[in-house]
């Protein structure tokens, strides 16, 4: 999908042969973290509502994604990320926005996702989106073993 305010964007679904440069993606913009194997990640995703999993093409490269979900309460984006190259060309607008279509037409009410709240520029990107503040506490807690 080529949005025609974005001409050099294309917006599609994951595909296996993706998975390679979407791991140097995030590892780009720092996504890739020791407790998260982002393979592992992707095979995840693959098996829960694989279409929300979306990759940004532009001169046959991967340049941006995003990996959104539906519980059946609330939506979720995680992953989202254009490389450091491509940013303020309106990439991460445009590929958030196909995200929200494609959650919404899952009749989900709220998208919820999670920053670190020492991330100011994430944030003013999220706010400029519509994006609010919610006052909550995110807890988790580790169900595999072998991750920190």
């Amino acid at each position: 999908m080529t949005d025609p305010r974005f001409p050099g964007l294309e917006i599609r679904a994951y595909r296996d042969t993706d998975e390679a440069a979407l791991i140097d993606l995030w590892s780009a913009c720092e996504l890739v973290v020791p407790w998260n194997d982002p393979g592992r990640d992707i095979q995840r995703k693959l098996r829960v509502d694989p279409d929300l999993l979306l990759v940004g093409i532009e001169d046959e490269q991967v340049v941006a994604s995003v990996m959104g979900g539906y519980d059946g309460h609330r939506g979720w984006i995680n992953y989202l990320a254009v490389h450091p190259r491509y940013r303020r060309r309106g990439f991460g607008r445009q590929i958030m926005t196909e995200i929200e279509e494609l959650i919404s037409a899952k009749d989900c009410p709220k998208i919820n996702l999670q920053i670190r709240e020492t991330n100011q520029s994430t944030r003013d990107f999220y706010i400029a989106l519509g994006y609010d503040i919610d006052p909550v506490i995110s807890m988790g807690k580790r169900l595999e073993s072998d991750r920190v």
